[in-house]
């Protein structure tokens, strides 16, 4: 979570590995980036906990910037979900639970939901480290994805996947190859990993 000026930093550095971006500074087709920039922005001033009013003038701005960019791209990732290193591949029908623990390093197709169960508030997802989820794949309900692990494009995934380092596919998900998610993941943001 985004408590500090450091952890806003690292966490921004950290998505802009993941997404593969060379410049310093978004550029005019820069959606996705401008997207994660704005999400991060708000989970920083939404998390300080004293605020004075130019900081309240700023949570302000980009709450309302994140709902703007989140109806205009279908977008919807919550403040306070996603660990450091998220990367957006495609903008466009992405949904995640409000509710929803997702660890660092998750790379995410279009068309992905990961979201709750109607019947029970309380159950939602947990997503762990270096996970890469395909195009159209449903992740449902209480269950919970293992570090290292590729999910195949549409994909519904509705128990537990604990077993790490491995891929899964199909309706229901089951699991097809010991390959890892890492192919699909930014090499620099994996450095920390392999010590």
């Amino acid at each position: 979570m985004i408590k500090t000026k450091e952890d806003l930093k690292y966490y921004m550095l950290q998505d802009k590995l993941n997404l593969r971006v060379k410049n310093d500074k978004p550029k005019k087709f820069d959606e996705i980036w401008k997207y994660e920039i704005i999400l991060r922005k708000h989970e920083y001033y939404n998390n300080l906990e004293k605020k004075n009013i130019f900081q309240k003038i700023l949570l302000n701005h980009y709450k309302n910037k994140h709902h703007k960019y989140s109806i205009k791209y279908t977008t919807s990732i919550p403040i306070n979900v996603c660990g450091p290193g998220l990367s957006i591949a495609h903008l466009g029908t992405i949904y995640i639970n409000s509710k929803a623990m997702v660890g660092k390093n998750l790379r995410i197709q279009s068309g992905v939901t990961i979201g709750g169960v109607a019947k029970n508030k309380e159950a939602f997802p947990i997503i762990e480290d270096n996970v890469y989820i395909g195009s159209g794949a449903k992740i449902i309900g209480p269950v919970r994805v293992a570090k290292n692990v590729a999910i195949g494009a549409n994909a519904v995934v509705c128990k537990d996947i604990l077993e790490k380092s491995t891929s899964w596919a199909g309706i229901p998900a089951k699991k097809i190859s010991d390959n890892n998610s890492w192919a699909y993941l930014s090499i620099d943001v994996l450095k920390d990993e392999e010590q």
